[in-house]
């Protein structure tokens, strides 16, 4: 039987971190998410999942840097406004789950793999809503997705690191 849930925006984070200066990471996240996870309770690996992230929504905690973030040296968020993930095929073994699907940034699209960390069982909230958690991660190379920019150090190396770790943290709200 497969369940459809949607992605509980006020209880789902899409978060990233990259290297800065190559000595520290930065992390930061976007604030609007959507997404649908259609469930195979009988065969996971015939469920699927899409997600939409407003680019916009870009958050690192530091104005400045979200706003360069949102610029065309970045995200250029109003020729590319969203960024996009679609499963083109789940895999389970005793021990793990990972997903694959074509992932869309800067209008880019590659494939990735997420190693999913955890699936939880259905629960009840309070109010009667049937609810399920999940949690992914992924690591790209910005420069896939046509995300060049950077600037060279004195001491030498680059500003803005080449590898960016994605984490997905996310609450779902069966339909």
């Amino acid at each position: 039987m497969i369940t459809t849930y949607k992605l509980d925006p006020s209880h789902t984070h899409a978060d990233f971190s990259v290297k800065h200066m190559m000595i520290s990471k930065v992390k930061g996240g976007f604030e609007k998410i959507e997404g649908t996870f259609l469930y195979d309770a009988a065969d996971l690996t015939q469920s699927t999942v899409s997600v939409k992230i407003d680019t916009a929504s870009i958050s690192t905690g530091e104005a400045q840097r979200d706003a360069h973030l949102k610029s065309g040296d970045f995200f250029d968020v109003e020729k590319y406004p969203a960024i996009e993930f679609r499963s083109t095929r789940f895999f389970k073994s005793d021990d793990e789950i990972r997903v694959l699907g074509d992932l869309t940034v800067h209008g880019v699209t590659r494939p990735v793999e997420l190693e999913v960390e955890e699936l939880s069982d259905e629960v009840k909230d309070p109010w009667g809503n049937r609810k399920r958690g999940i949690s992914a991660k992924t690591k790209i190379k910005r420069k896939d997705f046509g995300l060049t920019w950077n600037a060279a150090l004195e001491s030498g190396g680059i500003l803005v690191g080449d590898e960016v770790t994605i984490t997905i943290n996310a609450e779902l709200i069966a339909e």
